[in-house]
């Protein structure tokens, strides 16, 4: 069910600004237009997914203003570690 709501999430929740209870947005590319989705956050205690962050905060530091976490890897990878994490 995870997977397709991360999935779901890059088509669905483009138009919208917040994320449900419970979720984080995340911004995930290396390119100029970067691709949003809306991620668990149970996902934040996931090493894998720590790995990600720390890459985040290694290039940008804790300053974010698109309104989620820019996570700067290739969008194949995230997902390849999103679904990792999933199974």
């Amino acid at each position: 069910m995870i997977g397709r709501s991360i999935a779901a999430a890059a088509a669905t929740t483009t138009s919208k600004r917040s994320a449900p209870k419970g979720f984080l947005a995340v911004y995930v590319g290396e390119s100029l237009k970067k691709q949003r989705y809306i991620v668990p956050v149970s996902y934040l205690n996931q090493p894998l997914f720590q790995a990600l962050l720390s890459k985040s905060e290694h290039e940008f530091g804790f300053d974010h203003p698109m309104g989620g976490l820019r996570i700067p890897c290739p969008e194949d990878t995230f997902l390849t570690v999103t679904s990792r994490i999933q199974g």
